[in-house]
Parts: C-alpha cells; sequence; structure tokens
C-alpha cells in the first residue's frame, strides 16, 4: 500500500521537512481582583458625572422624585409626579426656546446616541472600512458625544490612531445611509477629533422672503439669506473678494441683489458705490437708476469702467503708503464692491482679443491688490472650468450654488470641499426648492456652509429703485 522510498530520497525528505513550528506565547499576567474592582469603581463614577453633567435636568428629577417618595411618601411622590409635566408643558409654552435648550435638545441628544448611534455603530464602522478587526479584536473609532439642535445631529467622534480626516471624508454616504440621514459632513474639532453632523431635516426648503433693509448705514457684513441652523448668514465683502458660481437658474441673482440691498443705507451715506457690470443686460439693469454712471453693459464700455477702478486703487494706494495697512470707508474715500453679472462672458466668451486681455488683467489686479485699498470684486459664473475662469483662485471668498458635474464642486469651492459635504450638484434644479441655496467656503474656514439666499423679486428691486434712485451719483 505504501510505497518504500529509496535511502537518499528517504534522507532528503526528512532534511527539508522541519519537525515542529516554534510557537511564541506572550507572558500571561494575572490582574488582581482589587485592580479590577477599582478599574470597574472608576468607569462607573465617571459615566455618572458625565451623565450629570450632560443632564443635569433628566437627572435631577427623577432624584428629586426618589427623595421625595422616601422621605414623604407615596401620596406626595404622586402629586409632584403630576405636577412636574405640567410644569413642563408650561415651561415649553412659555419659554419654548429655553425648554428646548435646557431640556429638550438634551434629551433627544440622549435618546439618539441610544436608539440610533451606539446600536448601529459597531456594524456601520465595520461595513464602511472605518473600523479594524485584528487578530480577533475589533478596533472602532471612539463615539465620544452627541449634540442636537433643531435641524441636525453633531456627533463627536475620535478617530482611532493613524487614520486620516479623507478617510472619513470618503464614506460620507457610508455613513449617512447607515444612520438614516440624507447627507453627513466631516469637520475637524482638533487633532484626532471630528464633528459629523447628520440632518434631521432642511431648514432651507421653503423659498425666504427678501431680507428687510438695515436701517443703519454698515459696509457689512450684510445680511442675504439664512444659514442651515436658522440663524441669519451675513456676507462678507468690505475686505474679501467673493466668486458666485451656479448654473442657470441656481439663483446668482438672489446673492448679488440680496448684496445691494444690505448696502444701500451705506450708498446714501456715501460709505460705498457700487459698480455694476452687466453684460448680459437683464440681471443688474433692472436697478441701473442705482448705480448712476458705474454701470457697463457694453464689453468695451465694460472694460473702461475696470480700468477706473484699477486706477482708484493705484491712487489710494500710493496715497496710503507708509500711513495704514487697511481700508476704512469715509465719505472721501468710499468702499468701491465692482459686481460683474457672468463674468465669463468678459473674459472667455469675447471675441475681440484686446477686450479680453485687458478685462483679465484688470480683474486679476483688483482681486490681487484691491481689498487692502477699499476695492472689492463680487464676480458671478455659470461655467467655473479653468479654461473659462483662469483666475478664480484669487477670489478669497467662494459661493457654489447648483452645479451640474460633481467635479465642478471642487473646481469652486478647493480640493476636498465636495468630500466635506458640499453637495452643489445635488441641490434640486426646482426653483422652489433650489433657487439661492449653496454652500459657501470662506478663506478662514476650510469647512463649507450651507446657505440660502432671500430672494428678491422684481417689485423688490423696483422698490428700491424708487427709494434709493441716485445713490450712486
Amino acid at each position: 500500500m505504501f510505497k518504500k522510498l529509496p535511502g537518499d530520497e528517504a534522507r532528503n525528505l526528512v532534511s527539508t521537512t522541519p519537525d515542529t513550528a516554534v510557537v511564541f506565547r506572550p507572558a500571561v499576567v494575572k490582574t488582581p481582583a482589587i485592580v479590577t474592582l477599582v478599574i470597574w469603581a472608576s468607569r462607573l463614577i465617571a459615566g455618572l458625572v458625565r451623565l450629570v453633567v450632560r443632564h443635569p435636568v433628566a437627572v435631577a428629577v427623577p432624584v428629586g422624585f426618589g427623595v421625595i417618595w422616601i422621605l414623604y411618601g407615596s401620596r406626595l411622590a404622586l402629586v409632584v409626579a403630576a405636577f412636574v409635566p405640567t410644569m413642563g408643558l408650561s415651561w415649553f409654552l412659555l419659554e419654548r426656546d429655553s425648554f428646548l435648550r435646557l431640556v429638550g435638545w438634551r434629551l433627544l441628544a440622549w435618546w439618539r446616541l441610544v436608539a440610533v448611534y451606539r446600536r448601529h455603530w459597531q456594524p456601520v464602522m465595520t461595513v464602511s472600512g472605518l473600523g479594524r478587526y485584528l487578530r480577533g479584536r475589533d478596533y472602532l473609532p471612539h463615539l465620544l458625544r452627541i449634540r442636537c439642535d433643531g435641524w441636525a445631529d453633531h456627533v463627536t467622534v475620535k478617530m482611532l490612531a493613524g487614520q486620516a480626516v479623507k478617510d472619513w471624508a470618503d464614506r460620507t454616504e457610508h455613513l449617512a445611509h447607515g444612520f438614516g440621514a440624507p447627507s453627513c459632513r466631516v469637520a475637524v474639532v482638533r487633532a484626532g477629533r471630528l464633528v459629523l453632523t447628520f440632518p434631521r431635516r432642511d431648514p432651507l426648503a421653503c423659498p425666504l422672503p427678501a431680507v428687510p433693509i438695515p436701517e443703519t448705514a454698515s459696509v457689512g457684513p450684510v445680511e442675504v439669506g439664512r444659514c442651515e441652523d436658522g440663524l441669519p448668514y451675513r456676507l462678507k465683502v468690505h475686505g474679501t473678494h467673493v466668486l458666485v458660481a451656479g448654473a442657470t437658474g441656481a439663483g446668482k441673482g438672489s446673492w448679488l441683489w440680496g448684496t445691494i440691498r444690505g448696502l444701500l443705507p451705506a450708498m446714501r451715506a456715501g460709505l460705498v458705490q457700487v459698480w455694476a457690470l452687466d453684460p448680459k443686460r437683464m440681471e443688474l439693469s433692472f436697478g441701473r437708476a442705482l448705480f448712476g454712471a458705474r454701470y457697463a453693459a457694453d464689453p468695451k464700455e465694460c472694460a473702461d469702467l475696470l480700468d477706473e477702478a484699477v486706477s482708484v486703487m493705484q491712487e489710494r494706494a500710493d496715497r496710503f503708503a507708509g500711513l495704514q495697512r487697511s481700508h476704512t470707508p469715509t465719505p472721501a474715500d468710499p468702499f468701491i464692491l465692482v459686481i460683474v453679472d457672468e463674468v465669463a462672458f468678459l473674459t472667455a466668451y469675447q471675441s475681440d482679443r484686446n477686450l479680453r486681455q485687458r478685462i483679465t488683467a484688470a480683474l486679476a489686479t483688483l482681486t490681487t491688490q484691491g481689498r487692502a485699498v477699499g476695492v472689492g470684486v463680487m464676480a458671478a459664473l455659470q461655467d467655473p472650468r479653468k479654461e473659462v475662469m483662469n483666475i478664480r483662485n484669487l477670489f478669497p471668498d467662494k459661493i457654489a450654488l447648483r452645479l451640474d458635474e460633481s467635479e465642478q464642486v471642487d473646481m469652486v469651492l478647493g480640493d476636498g470641499a465636495r468630500d466635506r459635504g458640499a453637495l452643489a450638484d445635488h441641490i434640486s434644479p426646482v426653483p422652489e426648492l433650489g433657487a439661492g441655496i449653496g454652500y459657501v467656503r470662506l478663506e478662514t474656514s476650510p469647512d463649507p456652509i450651507r446657505v440660502r439666499a432671500a430672494y428678491v423679486s422684481d417689485t423688490d428691486i423696483r422698490t428700491m429703485v424708487t427709494e434709493y434712485a441716485g445713490v450712486g451719483r
């Protein structure tokens, strides 16, 4: 049954085959029972302290009820138990904001933590690839805390050692679907810690009426709409340059007219001048009476107006040299905001090569040297490609409205903006649902902010013209 091998073959087989595998086993040190008890007791005390600190009202109510039950009996405890919901309802009806801040959102955060995030944390982390399984043990990112407000859950997470922010930014869709949210955004708190934002509803789903004209003259920031958390959004125009990019019908006009509307009192006071370039002759022409002689529609007139702005900028730079490093608006030296609607028509689609070069050179000069002397540029365009707008990186603050392709989001807002949650290509093309909605990325922050600009109707513009005509003279 077995074939006998020759002597040499048998010796070779024995010599090349290891007799036994060497196994290294680490030394096992048994932890004393007293040390284990101390560790568990310290964890229990730390957990109770965190519970009291994070949910003081929710802890005080049952503890107080139990103390009354022990000291005064069950009857008084039941009376108090019936009184507490009535008092809470009265508090909610009379002071809703304080009730939600101190009680409501804390209870919701506790419920969402237990029912949603802790329940699904391990499978979501494992399936999405953010957790690791090594040597029979799961290594998962640590869920630190959750904070709720009126529109979203903000989950603070401690990353695994060796993970990068990009690892999380590339898996925002996995996280959103895993926790039942429409989207997910990633923001860095500090080294090793992130905040994941999971919206529960969309406060920007309905169009916003035009923001009332300010009563006092101010150069900004200008209130143009509302943030996702319900707070007013104020756009900075003095001391910066703003680029607004969006497809046709995305609502670029709301941002332009919202800015002009907020600057009208300052224009009347002589602190601001708005110079309007309107090559389409459709948007800014409605308010031509507001701009006076500083309105241009013909490409040659636009080039001349930009050259004039460069001359004013250079004259101010000569006067300010060695005296001041920043601009303070005064009637003698007002803040000049150059608004260009559809800038690509002047920089890329202009058939006259000389005009195109003049306009591009003037815009590049203004965006590189103008903000220190009080000359700002606010430009709007539809196509954000480099060959269409080769100076887009000279705009510190950028706004991405509805875009046609996902690659265009990073073209406008910078690399990694879409991975951080700026889903401008997912904004609805229906005007009532998506017009004016955009993601703002400021020079001072890499995290995009979702904002909706208030809609300034034709009636609002006519009212503005009637009341403020001639302020641009």
